[in-house]
């Protein structure tokens, strides 16, 4: 049987990092950036969570927001551990992910495929 309880703190805390990255963090490898927290996988004990971070400007910039978002893990925990009010916040492990690079080339190829179709039908 699924635990619901679980998936449901995994997308506040996705919710609350978003939040985190658009208002509070200032480190310039994530402000100066398109991030986003693509998803969080919360482990089943409620003691570690991974944060997949994907960036426009692709895989290369997601990994140095990924460094800026390490150093300012203590105060996304603070964060997370005072909204969420849970008896232990969870250890946070950032990953860098390419899904929004990759859906974008997947738009670019549609639009070609597109636009070659309605060339056919002129």
């Amino acid at each position: 049987m699924p635990n619901f309880k679980n998936g449901r703190l995994s997308e506040d805390i996705k919710r609350e990092i978003s939040g985190l990255i658009r208002e509070e963090i200032k480190d310039p490898r994530v402000r100066d950036k398109l991030v986003s927290v693509v998803r969080t996988e919360l482990s089943g004990d409620n003691s570690h969570c991974k944060v997949y971070i994907s960036c426009i400007e692709g895989e290369a910039a997601a990994k140095d927001a990924v460094k800026g978002l390490e150093s300012a893990s203590g105060m996304i925990k603070k964060h997370i551990s005072g909204v969420m009010r849970m008896k232990k916040c969870p250890e946070l492990k950032f990953i860098a992910d390419n899904s929004i690079e990759h859906s974008a080339e997947i738009s670019e190829m549609l639009k070609k495929i597109d636009a070659g179709e309605a060339e056919k039908e002129s």
